[in-house]
This record gives C-alpha cells, sequence and structure tokens, in this order.
C-alpha cells in the first residue's frame, strides 16, 4: 500500500505552483507501471480495457465515487470496452499531489 492512499485531496484553487518534473517522476514510483507522465510532465495518463460496456461503467462509477469523494475529477474518455483517464489540476495548469492521490485510489480499485 502506497502512502497517497492514506492521504485525502486538499482544494487547490490556484497560487501555488504545480510539480516539477522530478517531483512527480518520484511519485511515478507509487503508481501501477500503466500511468504515464506526459513529457511536458503537467498531466498523467492511464488506459484500462474491459470486457464489455457494462464493466467499462462499472469501472467508471467506482470511479465518480473516488472523484467526488476526494472533489477531484480526471478528464475521461469512455467506449465499448476501455476508459482512457487523465489527471491534471486544471487551477494550476500542471501536477498537484492530489493527482496522484486520485490515481493511486484508482489503481487500489479491484
Amino acid at each position: 500500500m502506497t502512502d497517497l492512499l492514506q492521504k485525502r485531496c486538499k482544494p487547490c484553487e490556484g497560487g501555488v505552483a504545480p510539480l516539477s518534473k522530478p517531483e512527480a517522476e518520484a511519485l511515478m514510483k507509487q503508481l501501477h507501471g500503466d500511468w504515464r507522465l506526459a513529457e511536458d510532465a503537467k498531466s498523467i495518463r492511464r488506459e484500462w480495457r474491459f470486457k464489455n460496456f457494462y464493466r467499462t461503467m462499472s469501472f467508471v462509477n467506482a470511479v465518480a465515487h473516488i472523484a467526488n469523494t476526494e472533489d477531484h475529477h480526471p478528464d475521461l474518455e469512455i467506449g465499448y470496452g476501455y476508459c482512457r483517464m487523465k489527471f491534471n489540476t486544471h487551477a494550476i495548469g500542471g501536477l498537484s499531489e492530489n493527482d496522484f492521490i486520485c490515481a493511486a485510489k484508482v489503481d487500489a480499485l479491484p
């Protein structure tokens, strides 16, 4: 279990600097290996594949619960048998620890 799973997202309305690339790379080590850090280190992305639309939507609903609980929401692209997810903190134009907290909680889904 990673330290990120024990944390809660903090409100972010801007006024703080986004994580640097080295800071983001360090936090990436606590996530599943399928997460990818953008070249500009302003977002992280991952894709999942499912047998059918029902399983995809079950996963998306579980993600929605995490997002609402943490009040930090990913960008999602959903279709038959897949879900693509991107986290970044819009208010600061890059990554914050919140993105990694939520990604770790998504990783912990069964």
